[in-house]
This record gives C-alpha cells, structure tokens and sequence, in this order.
C-alpha cells in the first residue's frame, strides 16, 4: 500500500536532495578546505555542542542545485554543557561560505530565535562575502544582510554573541564579527577586511598581503578586533566552549557556580610578588594567580594592549572579571588601546552580572603630542565612562600605587566601588613623589649649585612627600576602606563580594548616554 500523500519518485527524490545537502560543496572545494586544515562544517558544530543536541533548520535550502548544500549556512539549536545556544556555521565549501538570499533568511532567522529564546548565539564564520550575482535579492531589503547588523544590535547585552572565525569574513561581512562580544581567530586561516588587497592596489594604490590587511595576528595584536588567536579548528572550538563557560545565557542569568578550588600551589606570596620600589616592574599576573580559583583565568585580549590585562576567573566558583595594570609593559601606564581595551572588557561584564576586580598599580595616563594626537583624553573619558556605568559589584584594590586619572579608571573611590582596599605599602596621590618634587620644587632645586646637596634636598622632599600619601593617613580620611594584609586579600575578597551580591542597580533613567567614543 501506497504511503499517505506520496506520490511517485517523491522519496527518492527527498533522500537524494538530503544527500546533496550535506555533501556541501563540490568535491574539489572540500579536498582545498581539508588542505588549509579546516573541519568540515558539520564536525565544527559536533565538537562544539552537546553529543545528539543540534537541531539544524533550513537544512534543505538551496536544494534543487548541485554545490549549494544548505545554501552556505548551516543553523540551528544546540546545547553546551547541558545549556541551550543558537548557532550559525558558514560553510566554505558552498561558493566560499558566500550568501546568498536564503544564506541571510537563515541567518536573520537563527538570530530572531537567539532573541526570543534570550539564549547565546554563536557564529562561526569562513566566508567571502556576498554574491555579487545575487546582490538585488539579499543586499538592500529590509530583510537582507543589513538586517543581520541590526539584529546583531539588539541582541547586544541581552545574550552573549561569540564569533570564531575559521576563515574570511570579507566586506560587510567583516561586521559580524565586529558586533560580536568576542572573537576568536585561526591563525593563518582567519582574517577580516572591508576591502581585499586587490582592491586596495586598484583604488588607493596600497600593496599589501592578506596578512597584513586583515589576518588574525594583525588583528589580536594591532587591531584589537580578535580577542584569542589559536592554531586550529579545534582548539578555537574548545576556546568557545571555556568562554561560554563564563557566561549566563543571558542578561537576566548569574554566571554559572562551580565548586571552590584554592589558587595554584605554585602561586608565589603577594609580598614576595610585589617589589617595594614602585619603579621596579613585576609581573601582574603572578597577583592574579595568588588571588583566583587554580587555572581559572581566562585572559582576553592578551596579544594587544599589554600594559592592561583583563580577563574571566573564578574566585571560590564564582565569576569575577579582572582589570589589571600590567608593570611588566610599559610601566602599566594607560594608552589609548588599553583604555578601549578596558571599556569594552567593563561593558561585558556589566551586561551579564559578572562582578568586576580591579588590581592597580598605575602612573597614570601617558602623555605627549603623539598620545594626545591619538585621542588620550577621549579614550580616558570612554574608560572612566564604562566604570561609572558598571553597577554589578565592583571591588578596586591599590595594589601598589594609583596616581592621578589612572585612580579615576580603576575604580578608585569617587566611582562607587562595594569597596576600595590597599595593600599595606600601597599610595594614592595626583603623582608620584618623584615627578610631585620635580614639578613643585623644580626651581628651588636648581637654585642648589652643589649636585649632591641637591639630591640630598631632593630625596628629604620626595621622603615628607611619601609620608603625605601615606596608606595609613589615606585609611584615616576615609579614602580606603581597608588595609589588608597580603595573605588575606583573597578571603577579603570573596567576603566582599558575597556582601555585595544583592545590590541594587540603579542607574538615571535615560535614552543612552552620549559616551566619549
């Protein structure tokens, strides 16, 4: 007996357009992305959801063609770690992962999804852009690729959007990843450019590699676009999974709760870490090791703008992100890049009710005519605005010094902190005692013909300067909230925060501020 509504042929049919569907590409296209180390686009999103959780839409689209397989996009619901996420996978094989009008539609329908459900949304991209052929039907409407951009907007703050990027994301295709919350890049494989080096000899007369243009490295380590640069599928794949892990699935959700673990038996002592001439570099993230959960930091943006680190942790199973001064690269001193690097990273963990730590040993912003030209004080302000905004619990800790504005960007005490503590040799001041004699007594030492009276008259001055910013006074009128003994700054911490977790948020009711980007 016949099958109820079939007709003739139409199984085999549905099979064979099934078939060709995940075949992909041309054989030719699969062997060239096996050759550049590429997964197929499907073991992608095998290794990064849930064992038998995908559920992939749209799977049919494109099928009447040979080559089209799922029309370039492969999207759908998936789970990770047990919890739910959208997913897009550009697939390279089909016309280089370019779109078409049914690539977008699948887009723009994954991304409405992630909105409605209010879960995270991943990309991963390898992509050439737009057919050119195809531009009337996906390009200008209101449902086209535009629409992607807008969505990618709305969902901003509402549910995290991580992007790996395994190959190009050319033209305006370079934008998903720009909206993303983070993004993850396969060296020698990934890059991003809003016009191709081709383009870029024939309309401005620049030569220029790929690399050079838009590759990975260029953009974790000049850029600031990517955020992590790995060497294979794989390990970009299993990066996602660590940084979703951070995550709640939403701005209405807490990160998720893990069990305590101590810090790395191998972290060394704070006061050991910690050199008392506040000139003498040392390494930040030695501080961070005493402090967190063992192997739990996560760091973000590590190749660009190194004089800050920022990153996820866990402090007793909690979420905590870090912003940190870096005295290990240049002083630790604040540059444009890092005060972009610092707003953004605030801004993330604000949006999803990640309490904030911020560990500062800071000169200040840096100076001169080439800083100023770069836009210091506008980037400066962008910084000083995402610590104002941030509302969810934020604790600011002198680790050794806090001087001048760099006070102002760490959290210090005028920005609302649950609280500001100190290291017991820690100083808070407009400047250092060195520059503070050079710039107020700078005549009258001058004045001095004897060199070693001089100094002599300078190092008792830089001495009553030391005594005037002296922690303990600092304690007394109220600038801190506590002086902390080293091996207690880690239980302080977790006391602190625990305290701080039923906070209010409140914030002026307004249509957005006007930030000083």
């Amino acid at each position: 007996m016949e099958a109820r509504g079939a007709q003739a042929g139409e199984v085999p049919a549905l099979a064979a357009a099934i078939e060709r569907a995940l075949a992909g590409g041309p054989e030719h296209h699969r062997r060239k992305a096996a050759e550049q180390g590429k997964l197929p686009v499907r073991e992608r999103i095998a290794r990064l959801v849930d064992p038998g959780s995908f559920c992939e839409d749209g799977l049919l689209a494109h099928a009447e063609e040979e080559g089209f397989g799922a029309d370039g996009v492969v999207t759908g619901t998936a789970t990770v770690d047990g919890r739910p996420i959208c997913l897009m996978a550009n697939d390279p094989t089909v016309k280089a992962g370019s779109w078409g009008p049914r690539t977008v539609e699948k887009i723009v329908r994954i991304q409405e999804r992630a909105l409605r459900l209010e879960v995270p949304i991943v990309y991963l991209v390898d992509s050439a852009g737009a057919r050119i052929t195809d531009q009337v039907q996906m390009f200008p409407g209101r449902r086209h690729a535009g629409r992607i951009f807008f969505n990618q907007v709305q969902l901003s703050g509402v549910v995290p959007q991580v992007c790996l990027l395994l190959g190009p994301s050319a033209a305006g295709g370079a934008y998903i990843p720009a909206f993303c919350d983070v993004v993850v890049m396969h060296a020698g494989n990934a890059s991003m450019y809003l016009g191709s080096p081709r383009m870029a000899e024939m309309v401005i007369g620049e030569r220029v590699t790929l690399e050079e243009m838009g590759g990975a490295r260029m953009h974790c380590e000049v850029s600031g676009c990517g955020h992590f640069l790995v060497a294979s599928d794989s390990e970009g794949i299993d990066l996602v999974r660590r940084y979703l892990s951070y995550m709640p699935s939403n701005f209405r959700g807490e990160p998720p709760q893990l069990p305590a673990r101590p810090p790395s038996p191998s972290a060394r002592p704070l006061e050991e870490v910690v050199p008392d001439d506040e000139n003498r570099p040392f390494d930040m993230r030695a501080v961070i090791a005493a402090l967190v959960d063992e192997g739990s930091f996560l760091e973000v943006h590590e190749r660009w703008a190194r004089e800050l680190i920022v990153g996820y942790a866990r402090l007793a199973g909690s979420v905590v992100g870090i912003v940190a001064n870096q005295p290990k690269v240049r002083g630790g001193v604040l540059f444009v890049d890092s005060a972009d690097k610092a707003a953004r990273f605030i801004w993330t963990c604000n949006a999803f009710n990640i309490p904030l730590i911020f560990l500062a040993d800071v000169p200040g912003f840096m100076i001169g005519t080439q800083v100023e030209r770069q836009g210091i004080i506008r980037a400066g302000a962008k910084m000083i605005s995402a610590v104002s905004e941030a509302t969810v619990p934020k604790i600011s800790v002198i680790v050794r010094k806090a001087y001048g504005a760099g006070l102002y960007a760490m959290a210090g005490p005028a920005f609302e902190p649950d609280a500001c503590l100190a290291l017991p040799w820690a100083r808070i001041a407009v400047m250092g005692p060195q520059a503070a004699v050079n710039a107020v007594y700078y005549n009258r030492l001058q004045a001095i013909d004897d060199p070693a009276e001089r100094e002599r008259t300078a190092e008792r001055l830089r001495a009553e300067y030391a005594r005037e910013i002296d922690i303990v006074r600092l304690a007394s009128e109220l600038v801190v909230d506590a002086v902390v003994a080293p091996e207690d700054l880690r239980d302080e911490l977790v006391r602190r925060l625990a305290a701080a977790r039923s906070k209010r948020r409140d914030w002026p009711a307004k249509n957005n501020p006007v930030t000083p980007v």
